[in-house]
């Protein structure tokens, strides 16, 4: 294949998460080090809305070090966004804009780093450029915390808020645990439709200092019966913990959460939740007359990348940089999804899945993999997740405090830089 000489452009949308700059490094590194990409790499500034406004940093002009720093740097270090673009079929002008940008700074190659919705906008992007004749390789690179990616075994951001939820719920417990006095803890993990960070609370009792209840939302959540289920626990000692989704919606399928909000929605129709711990705790409350505490992750789930998974950092990582090399060799239109084998010791392959296949769809905890009762997830949800959660953190500390990366964010308008200083990166 001719090779496709030109710029690159990245950009994240949506949730940010403890690992998401990893993989911007991953593409960052292995794109400035290419000689197809020149002259220069850009980052948007806030997702695609960076690229609808002409604004665009160049990465080409950053310290290398900075960019190193990058794998301990939680969130979206170039800004992220909720923007959904309409169907080009219904209304073309943010696909015009977009193109004449590309257009104007040569950009050859588009990356786009995000969840369901993300893959959406890339997908859609990707359908346009051909449309147009513009050519130009569109890649998508999964992140998401909720683990509800189609097509892809696992996502870059589920493992290392897996181990801190794992971590945090075995800390508790160990406080709780010291205590004589009867007490009910409800913990609430992000997760709007799929469990896999609720039940990743399984995870501590690896340790033996595990959640005594789960409720994820593939299952309907009865209050009555989760009162029942504590009451029960609380015969045989003197604590329960139960740990919760923010999605967990009762038999009518209206989410506990949205029955207490008057949030108004994002882009994409999704109202922040939260909440449930602190409704649940005062029913457990009121109806076991027991102290309680309600316990919300929240923003700490997703953003603790002094808890992160060192097997998280390195497979974020490696999804940036094969998205590039994908890219290179004349991949488009996919998504690097991970895969590994069914048997043996776990290893993770990188893997292309088409973005209209990923776009929009979403991939539900397996309901064989929640026990018969409803309020527990079994073993062989701990054999998958158990290898996500594994390694140390990549973080230099200063002062005791985490050294964060420290971009410079240069305009594109100033220019891009026309020699690469940055050694290659191994």
């Amino acid at each position: 294949m001719t090779p496709l000489k030109g710029n690159l452009i990245f950009g994240q949308s949506g949730g940010p998460t403890s690992v998401i700059n990893a993989s911007a490094a991953g593409v960052f590194l292995e794109a400035l080090d290419h000689p197809d990409i020149i002259p220069g790499v850009f980052g948007m500034h806030h997702g695609i809305e960076g690229v609808l406004k002409d604004d665009l940093f160049d990465i080409s002009g950053e310290d290398r070090r900075e960019l190193d720093f990058l794998c301990g740097t939680p969130s979206s270090i170039l800004g992220t966004c909720r923007y959904k673009l309409a169907n080009p079929d219904a209304d073309d002008g943010d696909y015009e804009k977009i193109l004449a940008i590309l257009r104007k700074y040569d950009i050859r190659y588009f990356f786009y780093n995000g969840g369901n919705d993300s893959m959406d906008t890339c997908s859609k992007v990707s359908r346009y450029l051909q449309s147009n004749h513009y050519d130009c390789r569109v890649i998508g690179i999964p992140k998401t915390v909720d683990n509800d990616l189609f097509g892809t075994d696992h996502c870059p951001g589920y493992g290392s808020s897996a181990r801190y939820i794992a971590t945090s719920i075995a800390e508790v417990w160990q406080d709780t645990h010291s205590y004589t006095t009867p007490m009910a803890v409800v913990f609430e993990c992000m997760g709007r439709h799929a469990g896999w960070l609720a039940g990743a609370s399984a995870l501590a009792g690896v340790i033996g200092c595990g959640p005594d209840l789960l409720y994820l939302p593939e299952v309907p959540f009865d209050p009555d019966r989760m009162v029942r289920d504590a009451r029960k626990i609380l015969g045989q000692k003197n604590v329960v913990l139960i740990s919760v989704s923010e999605g967990i919606m009762t038999a009518d399928g209206r989410l506990v959460a949205e029955q207490l909000s008057s949030r108004r929605a994002d882009a994409f129709g999704h109202k922040q939740l939260g909440g449930t711990a602190a409704l649940l705790a005062d029913l457990l409350a009121s109806e076991l007359g027991v102290k309680v505490r309600g316990i919300e992750f929240s923003l700490l789930q997703r953003s603790a990348a002094h808890c992160a998974s060192g097997i998280d950092i390195e497979e974020a990582f490696l999804a940036g940089r094969t998205g590039v090399k994908a890219a290179i060799s004349g991949a488009s239109g996919v998504m690097m999804g991970y895969a590994r084998p069914d048997q043996g010791p776990y290893r993770c392959d990188i893997i292309h899945v088409p973005l209209d296949v990923v776009a929009n769809r979403e991939k539900n905890f397996p309901l064989e993999w929640i026990n018969k009762e409803g309020n527990g997830v079994t073993r062989d949800f701990i054999d998958y997740a158990f290898p996500l959660i594994q390694g140390e953190p990549h973080q230099v500390h200063e002062q005791g405090l985490p050294r964060f990366a420290r971009l410079k964010k240069i305009p594109a308008g100033q220019g891009i830089q026309k020699e690469k200083t940055l050694s290659p990166s191994k």
